[in-house]
């Protein structure tokens, strides 16, 4: 929408309409101390209320206010828009630590979840990294990110505003003393999040079924495990960011259900790369991604005799985790266990 489309929902729409809509736009309001505003009148209506030298402090009048806001919302949901119109990823090879090139452009579409193999210490941490920067020959691999096919200018890659790339790193860490429920709340607006009550609940609910342990609403952040935080964390990504590509760095360790967390993730249309050790996260993948001696060595479809495999990973998967349950329950462990 443009300046003028805004225009003319402030002129014919209630205010509180407007700040339901886009709830980031109570934010602008609030830096100019008018969020005592009438929300029952358009906002033009509403700024008659407000007194000369009250807006003279700011140095705006009443015209300078409306087309500002409109200016703001223009460039919120522009932004927003940006973020959303990655179709394709293209990975241009650089070196591996040796110098060697390898040799490779993959290109990734969108609804792709890609692993990403090798052993610790190989540099699976340092592609992630590349395409987190969206690099264009200027880290030590030297490979280039191309994003529909272009490469991108130093703004595209840097700007802070509607961000092309979330990552997921092993370590998560709050610092904001907030409840479950106000971190939520606080990223739907900042997001401009239509419905932010509803998504804040399914968000919550996602988080909970990912989880090991359960937690509540009004439980603080910074009392959530490391498994609860990234299972939080998850199920924002998958409901409120806007971001199209979704990195992450070995979610087998984190406590969580990796499986449905990868699932809930590729629902969204989203292109996926997680770094992983785990057999059954690599060969849910589309494809995989072979990294040795810091470069890409080779990329690998997922075929038919694999995915047929994932039957009996499955079956041995829900054994551990019963095994798993049943230590934290502080059960025995028999030979019984181990054979059903």
């Amino acid at each position: 929408m443009t300046v003028n489309d805004f225009m003319t929902l402030a002129n014919s729409k209630r205010l509180g309409e407007i700040l339901q809509e886009y709830p980031i736009a109570g934010d602008f309001l609030a830096n100019l101390r008018l969020d005592h505003l009438s929300q029952k009148l358009p906002l033009p209506l509403a700024l008659e209320e407000v007194d000369d030298d009250t807006l003279a402090e700011f140095g705006t009048d009443r015209l300078g206010v409306l087309l500002n806001f409109c200016e703001f919302l223009e460039t919120f949901t522009q932004t927003e828009a940006s973020s959303s119109t990655v179709s394709a990823l293209t990975i241009m090879g650089g070196f591996n630590k040796s110098k060697e090139p390898e040799n490779i452009t993959l290109t990734l579409t969108s609804g792709e979840i890609i692993s990403i193999v090798g052993p610790t210490g190989s540099g699976k941490s340092r592609l992630l990294s590349d395409i987190e920067c969206l690099a264009q020959g200027d880290t030590p691999t030297g490979r280039k990110i191309l994003v529909n096919g272009e490469e991108l200018d130093d703004l595209q890659r840097f700007e802070m505003d509607g961000k092309l790339v979330a990552q997921l790193s092993q370590n998560m860490n709050f610092v904001m003393d907030l409840t479950v429920r106000e971190f939520l709340e606080m990223h739907a607006q900042s997001r401009l999040t239509l419905n932010t009550v509803e998504v804040v609940a399914k968000c919550f609910r996602c988080a909970n079924e990912l989880a090991g342990e359960k937690f509540l609403e009004d439980t603080k952040v910074t009392q959530l495990s490391g498994g609860q935080s990234r299972a939080l964390m998850i199920a924002d990504t998958a409901f409120m960011s806007d971001s199209p590509i979704v990195l992450i760095d070995e979610i087998e360790n984190a406590g969580i259900d990796r499986r449905q967390a990868i699932e809930i993730l590729s629902r969204r249309e989203k292109i996926i790369l997680v770094s992983t050790h785990d057999p059954l996260l690599a060969l849910s993948a589309d494809k995989r991604i072979v990294i040795k001696n810091g470069g890409i060595a080779r990329v690998i479809e997922t075929s038919k005799a694999e995915k047929q495999s994932l039957v009996g990973l499955e079956k041995l998967d829900n054994t551990l985790r019963r095994l798993r349950n049943r230590l934290r329950a502080g059960e025995q462990i028999t030979e019984d266990l181990l054979e059903s």
